[in-house]
């Protein structure tokens, strides 16, 4: 018996004419609340007030980022700017004697740092007990059994 797989199941139908029902929303809100505008404030506050409803209702409806739809990058934003964020700081106040002391202490771990640092000193001891630990490795176990 075959089943019949559904294919293209992230295609949303267009429903009416080449619109979507969410892209037919998003344009029916747009205009009606453009014609809001249009009769209830003045025509220049109107048209002012329309253009950015209208880029608004058309990026809504049609704009995709990385196939993603509008509304989602909005969502997220709008969750990241009201969402409680995390900042990790220790702010530690220093009196003023403190401060040159901190300043000294940090000019000397500059200075430090440029410095090359020396080889290290290898006694015969600990040559010795490197060279051993060395040959002292795990062999694979010899399989007795093999035979060529």
């Amino acid at each position: 018996m075959e089943y019949q797989v559904p294919q293209f199941i992230e295609v949303e139908d267009k429903i009416i004419g080449p619109l979507t029902l969410k892209q037919f929303i998003y344009i029916a809100g747009t205009v009606g609340l453009c014609v809001v505008f249009a009769f209830y404030l003045p025509l220049v506050f109107a048209i002012v007030l329309s253009v950015p409803v209208v880029a608004l209702g058309g990026a809504l409806a049609f704009y995709k980022i990385n196939g993603k739809p509008f509304i989602e990058l909005l969502e997220a934003g709008f969750n990241y700017y009201t969402g409680a964020k995390f900042f990790l700081w220790k702010h530690k106040e220093l009196k003023a004697g403190e401060v040159s002391a901190a300043a000294a202490a940090a000019a000397a771990a500059e200075e430090a740092a440029r410095q090359p640092l020396g080889t290290p000193k290898l006694t015969r001891g600990k040559l010795s007990e490197l060279a051993w630990s060395l040959d002292v490795q795990q062999q694979p176990p010899v399989d007795d059994q093999q035979t060529t």
